[in-house]
């Protein structure tokens, strides 16, 4: 059973595949892994350090996740 959508569908994986074409473009290809171990921490290091902190997202206005949270008031009702 698919997760979304239909057999076919072009969106059934058009996020992940989306992520891992920048993924390789921005990491992947620029050089060459001498270990698997030296590849594994360097996407590690791109997920938690840079994709999820530092990049860019267009659902916050274009700002990163920190900017967007120090931007952010917090209402206390």
């Amino acid at each position: 059973m698919p997760s979304m959508g239909s057999v076919g569908d072009c969106f059934d994986n058009s996020m992940i595949e989306a992520f891992w074409s920048r993924m390789q473009i921005e990491l992947l290809d620029r050089q060459r892994w001498r270990t698997r171990i030296e590849m594994a921490n360097a996407i590690f290091e791109y997920l938690e350090i840079w994709h999820n902190r530092r990049r860019r997202h267009s659902a916050l206005g274009w700002l990163s996740p920190i900017e967007f949270e120090s931007n952010s008031k917090i209402v206390v009702a």
